[in-house]
Order: structure tokens, then sequence, then C-alpha cells
């Protein structure tokens, strides 16, 4: 096994490699860059009308002559000089393959550098917003897995039994509910909206938070992380509680399951005994993307709409602004985790089933 764990981890840094250079050529060749952004803003147009303009349009709206000494001083234009003082301030007076090289070095000894349009460095960034998104993905994994299984051999113990009937139509509409619109629904009712004032609205803690004694912080933590998370579960139990079902129900049909009950075994010892180590490997196998999932790219519009500042806020907002070093710092840390989440998936396998060797393999 600690082979099999040596060439996983060595796989990683290929692997990181091959999303980094794909994204960063990407990224390059999209017009729009943090240059044409800096301009647009000099020029005062926005950032949409910028971002509607090719690539020679741009630069004729940073290079262009005024044509009137009466119209403002956003049209005037830019001078060369200025323009190229912008571009070297980004780094992008350098080659293409400098700045790739450089951005590779920095990443090996895990300098993220400076974010372009925030007072801030990358990782300072990451580590302000990391709270939030560690807590909305979190919990909100390990409530999906802890009902979401249960529920799924249960409904599999009693197939077509009106327990079942009646938690599959439960699930099926709570998986039909976006959760922006439900998020909306809880702050109406429970926020302030327009009945109860029962939940804070924003932040992931209270402005005095520091003075609390132990206990009320957690108070505080979970009572500011109620209506997020039910907002970010509420379509979350249908997929997987119908994967442990159909899981479970295959397994149970197997021979060796009545082999087992033959022997005399209680129906609870064969079904966590030998239905369980069996069923749950497909549930495993998709953990990481699960939480990958729900840590980044599931909490966005719950980000928003509780004004919790996570990181998939912070990449979306970097995205916009063509922010490249916050975007391609947040995706080098998105790729690691997820990589690593894997191997941690790899290592579930063997305790739930050690027959699994990948070592052999």
């Amino acid at each position: 096994m600690a082979s099999y764990l040596l060439r996983r981890l060595l796989l990683v840094v290929p692997t990181l490699l091959a999303i980094i250079t794909l994204n960063f050529f990407i990224v390059q060749a999209t017009p729009g860059g943090p240059v044409d952004q800096a301009v647009a803003k000099m020029l005062g147009i926005g950032e949409g009308a910028m971002e509607r303009m090719t690539g020679a349009e741009s630069d004729q709206a940073a290079g262009g002559i005024a044509e009137s000494d009466n119209q403002s001083r956003g049209g005037r234009g830019l001078d060369p000089e200025i323009i190229a003082e912008i571009e070297k301030q980004f780094g992008f007076d350098r080659p293409l393959h400098e700045r790739y090289f450089s951005m590779l070095w920095d990443y090996l000894q895990f300098d993220f550098g400076d974010s372009l349009f925030r007072a801030d460095s990358v990782m300072d960034l990451v580590v302000d917003r990391l709270p939030v998104s560690i807590s909305l993905g979190l919990w909100s994994t390990l409530i999906i897995y802890f009902v979401s299984i249960p529920l799924g051999i249960r409904k599999a113990v009693r197939h077509h039994s009106p327990f079942d009937v009646w938690t599959s139509w439960v699930i099926v509409i709570g998986n039909a509910i976006p959760g922006f619109l439900f998020a909306i629904l809880l702050i109406i009712v429970f926020a302030g909206g327009s009945y109860f004032d029962w939940f804070p609205l924003r932040g992931l803690v209270s402005d005095n938070f520091d003075e609390l004694s132990w206990h009320q912080k957690i108070i505080d933590y979970f009572w500011h992380l109620t209506l997020p998370i039910l907002a970010m579960v509420i379509g979350g139990f249908a997929t997987l509680t119908m994967l442990t079902k159909n899981s479970f129900l295959d397994e149970i049909n197997k021979q060796y399951v009545m082999t087992a009950r033959a022997k005399g075994g209680s129906e609870r010892r064969v079904l966590y005994k030998h239905v369980f180590r069996n069923a749950m490997l497909i549930i495993i196998a998709g953990f990481p993307a699960t939480f990958i999932s729900m840590f980044f790219t599931g909490a966005l519009l719950i980000e928003v709409i509780f004004s919790l500042e996570g990181l998939g806020l912070l990449g979306f907002e970097s995205t916009l602004q063509r922010d490249y070093p916050v975007m391609f710092g947040t995706l080098y840390i998105f790729g690691l985790l997820g990589l690593l989440i894997g191997i941690v998936s790899d290592l579930a396998y063997t305790w739930v089933d050690p027959r699994i060797d990948f070592e052999g393999r």
C-alpha cells in the first residue's frame, strides 16, 4: 500500500501541471485581460462594454485620440507610454513563455503572488475566505451523507413499502427545488423578510464574536450557518439516497446474502457485516466529487445571497475582473485538494473492504 500511495502522490505533480498549463494558455487567449480591464476603467468604460469589445476594438479604445477638447478626460484615450506602464505593472511586458515558467516555479514554492486588483496576496485572500467555504462544504456534505445513507438503506430494506414511496416523493420534490430559490424563501420567512426574524442575514459570525464565551461562540456559529446549510442540502439528498438504495438492493439479491441468512445470521448482521461492505464501494467512489462540488462550486449563489465571502465567490469575482493570480492560485489549490481527497477515497476503499488490494494492481 505504501508504494501505491507514493505513486499516487507522485502522479499529483504532472496532473497539476497539466491542469495549470491548459488553463493558463486558454485564459491567455481570452480577450479582456487585466490590462484591458485597467485601461477600460481609466477610460470610464464599463466592464460589460469592455467584455463585448473585440481585441481590435479594445486596443482602439485604449489608444484612441481625442477628437475634441470638449470631450471628457475619460474619452481622450491613453498615451501608449501609460499603457506600457500598466502592462509592466501587471507583468505583461514579458513574453508568454517567460510568464508561464515563472508562474510554475513560484507555484512549486507555494508562492501565488499578489492580487492585481486587491491589496492582498493570493494566499491571504484564500486563508481569509477559507473558513466560509470549509463551513458550508463540510457541514453540508456531512449532513447529506449522514441522512442519505441510512435513509437509502432503510428504503432498500422496505422496498415498495409506504415508507419507501412517501420518502421518494419527499426527496424528489426537494431535488426539484433550486437551492437559491429555497434560500430566498428561508430569508423571507425566517430572516426578517416578511414573517420571523429568527436568524441573521449575513456573515459567518456576529460582530461581537470575540467577546463571547466558547459555548456562545459555537451557538453563534451554527446560528449563522443554519439557513445557508439548509439551502445547500435541500436538493442534495435525492442522488445519494437512491444510489445507496439501488446499491443495497443489488447486493441483497446476491447468492452470498442468501447463504449468510441460511447460516442463521440475523438480518441486521447480514445487512451491516456483509452487504454494507460491498454496497458502500460505489458511494465512497463519489465522495470526492460531492465534497469538492459542495466545497467550492455549489456554494456560489448561497454565498452571494447570504453575504458570505467564500472561495466560490472569490473565484467568480476574480474571473470577472481577470485577476489572473487569484484565478490560477485558487485553481491550483482546488486541484490539489481534489487530488488529495481522491487518494483519501482510495484509502477508504481498503477500510470498507480489506479485500481490495491497490498494491497488487
